[in-house]
């Protein structure tokens, strides 16, 4: 448990996740960049695209955002996002919904269409 740290990820509607993880994978304004505990603190700008993060029982949770910023500390990490889908579900349907939610919030707040491209791209590549 020495390797796990803290993420909250919270957007005007309130917290939409929080809990101790073992990785994350931000979608940064310059590319993705990826934290583990005891990273160099920084504060950083986030374009849409996937948050991919690795639980203790290397389980990955996915949400999408349409925009941020993400501030890393040694031991935690707090990204606020203008909007966010968790992708998840507890069937087929439902997982498919909010799939194309968070198409949706990506596509109505993304102008780069290389970035939305690799985006829907990772998020096709869920359902298969």
């Amino acid at each position: 448990m020495d390797n796990l740290f803290k993420i909250e990820i919270i957007t005007p509607m309130g917290v939409i996740y929080e809990g101790d993880i073992k990785s994350v994978t931000l979608p940064g304004s310059e590319g993705e960049f990826g934290v583990l505990k005891n990273h160099a603190a920084l504060v950083s700008s986030l374009r849409s695209g996937i948050i991919d993060i690795e639980k203790e029982d290397l389980s990955h949770e996915l949400i999408a955002i349409d925009a941020g910023h993400v501030k890393v500390d040694e031991d935690k990490t707090s990204v606020l996002a203008k909007g966010a889908v968790w992708i998840s579900g507890s069937n087929e349907s439902e997982i498919e919904k909010n799939l194309s939610k968070a198409k949706e919030l990506i596509k109505s707040m993304s102008s780069d269409s290389i970035a939305l491209a690799a985006t829907f791209s990772k998020i096709d590549n869920l359902k298969g």
